[in-house]
């Protein structure tokens, strides 16, 4: 106990007070104080070293972007090493197979660096752009998919026909008939590639490889051939001649 003297007389004790008062309670505050102080300031410390990093990873993306479209063979590389497991992944989800999302992310990756060109830093950064090439392989995979499916069931059905004792429906021969017969009409361009599509079982780029022709004009004329092709087995003569 720590004693209070009067200040009228000094040897006159007037109150007592614990001796940890001033030696503990008011140190105990201040660590406290320090401590809080020392938490705030490496919060503040981790929170500068997001924002440096991000800044970081930003220039060195811009970077590699920079490099890829100029054709630089290690900055494809290192773009293929830092971006290739996302475009695989968002392939494998939608395809839910491996093999076909191993190709589906090369070919991303090939077109990405034939189209290097096409790319513009201000238009979205680099993984934004590849993401949007993989979309479009992934939905040439899923088509090629349906062509293999469609194709598989017409083989069956035909080897089926083909069965001792089994004869043919009379409306499948008619069906082949005018499938033939409407690709005879259709013009040479369109022709070629919906031959390329069904028969040779080719997608929509590997037909722009092999004709030359752009692949938005490929898939175009597929899309108008394909269209009159249904109006002319769906409404007759009529329709086709109106189309011409």
């Amino acid at each position: 106990m720590t004693a209070l003297l009067s200040p009228a007389d000094p040897t006159a004790v007037v109150a007592t007070m614990p001796a940890t008062y001033s030696s503990v309670t008011m140190p105990t505050t201040r660590a406290a104080d320090r401590s809080s102080d020392r938490t705030s300031d490496r919060e503040s410390d981790r929170a500068s070293d997001r924002a440096s990093s991000k800044a970081s990873d930003r220039a060195e993306s811009e970077r590699l972007a920079a490099g890829f479209v100029r054709g630089d063979e290690e900055s494809f590389a290192l773009v293929y090493r830092r971006w290739g497991a996302l475009v695989y992944s968002l392939a494998a989800r939608s395809l839910g197979d491996a093999r076909e999302a191993e190709d589906v992310a090369q070919q991303t990756f090939l077109a990405a660096w034939r189209g290097r060109h096409g790319y513009h830093a201000l238009r979205g950064p680099l993984p934004g752009w590849l993401v949007g090439i993989a979309r479009r392989k992934i939905a040439d995979a899923h088509a090629a998919r349906s062509r293999r499916t469609e194709l598989a069931a017409a083989h069956a059905a035909r080897e089926s026909a083909d069965a001792p004792g089994t004869a043919e429906p009379p409306e499948a021969a008619l069906d082949r008939v005018l499938v033939s017969q409407e690709l005879r009409k259709l013009p040479p361009v369109q022709r070629d590639i919906l031959r390329l599509a069904f028969f040779d079982d080719l997608t929509h780029v590997q037909i722009a490889e092999r004709t030359g022709l752009p692949l938005g004009t490929v898939k175009s004329h597929a899309r108008r051939a394909m269209a009159r092709i249904r109006r002319s087995m769906t409404d007759g003569p009529a329709a086709d001649s109106s189309a011409a």
